[in-house]
């Protein structure tokens, strides 16, 4: 009998009313659970083009076969539907170039990426090993490439951070053009459900609502004569709050 397909992948069909489909990539970018069965790759393609609507695609992954994830990149990346990608969890090596196929990359405020220089196992003579190392200068060469499509930055800026094997948490990827957004939660409905958003980052609405919070905590709520959005706020001003607020 044959085996079962390790699947690393899976679908949720859209919720009632939506067109929207949900796609999660999680655990492990396996050689064998893609290229072991020759059909597999087929069967994602089929499963990613049975709908034209938008997508979004869950991310929690360390990474794995980057040969698999270049193709999963590519179907991706010619989807013709929108697609939205959040990573939850973290999103390192072969995961982080599957995560710039989406139209928009979106993180959790506690999830990472990470990228790094691919490496594999050898053995042979020293012919062997030379082929290998130009192997792995092409396979390098052809990750960069995602990663300059998606950030603006040159080859060489994302070679260095890739020879550091740089890991980004949610703010730094969005500096540097890795990512686009956060992950947000909606309030939780009427019928107790609470769904997965994602909101573009901005400095200045972070520092403002943070400082509304500041104003309107209990013992410091603001007269009716102040102005209800607050467009500036003294330094000095904000460390009397920050002092007053022992539980802060």
């Amino acid at each position: 009998m044959k085996n079962e397909i390790r699947r690393f992948w899976s679908w949720e069909q859209p919720q009632e009313g939506s067109e929207e489909r949900v796609l999660t990539i999680e655990g492990t970018i396996a050689e064998d659970s893609w290229w072991g069965d020759e059909y597999t790759p087929a069967m994602f393609r089929k499963e990613l083009n049975a709908s034209s609507g938008p997508i979004t695609v869950w991310i929690n992954s360390y990474g794995g076969d980057v040969y698999a994830a270049a193709q999963i990149y590519n179907m991706i990346r010619d989807y013709p539907g929108k697609v939205t990608v959040k990573i939850d969890g973290i999103a390192a090596s072969a995961a982080s170039v599957i995560a710039m196929a989406g139209d928009e990359v979106l993180m959790s405020p506690v999830s990472t990426m990470m990228i790094h220089n691919p490496w594999t196992i050898a053995m042979g003579d020293e012919n062997d090993f030379k082929k290998v190392q130009e192997e792995l200068k092409v396979c390098k060469k052809t990750i960069v490439n995602a990663y300059v499509l998606k950030t603006g930055k040159t080859e060489d800026e994302i070679s260095r951070l890739m020879d550091k094997e740089t890991f980004f948490e949610v703010y730094w990827a969005i500096e540097n053009h890795f990512a686009d957004g956060i992950i947000e939660r909606r309030p939780i409905t009427q019928d107790g459900t609470q769904n997965k958003i994602g909101r573009k980052f901005s400095s200045r609405d972070a520092a403002q609502s943070f400082v509304a919070k500041l104003r309107t905590a209990p013992g410091n709520t603001p007269s009716p004569k102040e102005p209800k959005e607050v467009e500036t706020y003294r330094v000095d001003d904000l460390m009397k709050d920050l002092k007053s607020k022992k539980s802060f």
